[in-house]
């Protein structure tokens, strides 16, 4: 049985786990603390000074996590008590174990990138709830809200799509089937550039018609296994008509 290969870290100097918590995680983080700190007003008008007394704690936090990050310290566990915490704190220990180092901590630049980056995420949650009465904000709600609006011509002319396929779809013969298929894969795909965390919270709205793209698209897939993909369901298809045959 093949070994599973070692999991990409920010110690693979220049991959793309590197440039991630080198550059995106602590940019995004940047953008965090900016947007509390653009409520801050927000926050006076909503809850007096205790609103931005807990805006001055999350940024405080939020900061002082950006700092672990750049210094590449230890990952320490949760510490705010929520449905999750204890779920995180044992796959901490658990990735602890793992390691060889002589302290046996976790560090942000020697542990699993997405490890690292999903983790990145929770604690700018704990941030967030451990400073009521602004606990229930969304800092990625802008920016998500954003990219959807100026996304919009691109989404409607996708639905539009969408929706004369339904209709169509019975009449379709097995290659146009087959070319309808690798489309929606591809707009799948390439529905991962408008990710507000691989662009580090830039704008990464999808302002053009996708599906007109595609073509011009294709030499940028590294590796294309639609091909193989539709023949194993065509083959599935196929089993299974002949076992309804059978039953019959």
């Amino acid at each position: 049985m093949a070994v599973v290969p070692a999991s990409l870290s920010g110690q693979d100097v220049g991959s793309f786990a590197y440039l991630t918590i080198k550059d995106r995680i602590p940019q995004i983080l940047t953008k965090v603390i900016d947007t509390l700190h653009r409520h801050k007003r927000e926050f006076f008008e909503k809850h007096g000074e205790e609103g931005v007394e807990a805006e001055k704690k999350a940024i405080s936090l939020l900061s002082k996590l950006r700092n672990e990050l750049q210094t590449d310290k230890p990952i320490i566990p949760l510490v705010e008590k929520f449905v999750d915490t204890d779920i995180w704190n044992q796959y901490l220990e658990y990735q602890q174990s793992l390691l060889n180092e002589s302290d046996g901590k976790s560090r942000w630049f020697y542990s699993p990138w997405l490890f690292v980056e999903c983790y990145m995420y929770r604690r700018i949650h704990e941030a967030i709830i451990q400073s009521p009465p602004i606990d229930y904000f969304d800092v990625f709600k802008e920016s998500k809200e954003q990219n959807f609006y100026e996304s919009q011509e691109s989404v409607i002319a996708l639905c539009t799509h969408l929706q004369q396929l339904i209709k169509t779809i019975e009449d379709l013969d097995e290659n146009q089937l087959k070319d309808e298929f690798f489309k929606l894969l591809q707009i799948s795909l390439w529905g991962n550039k408008c990710d507000l965390s691989l662009s580090g919270g830039e704008s990464s709205s999808q302002k053009t018609d996708v599906l007109n793209s595609l073509e011009d698209l294709k030499p940028f897939i590294l590796l294309n296994d639609m091909e193989h993909l539709w023949s194993l369901l065509s083959n599935c298809k196929k089993t299974r008509e002949k076992r309804k045959s059978f039953c019959y």
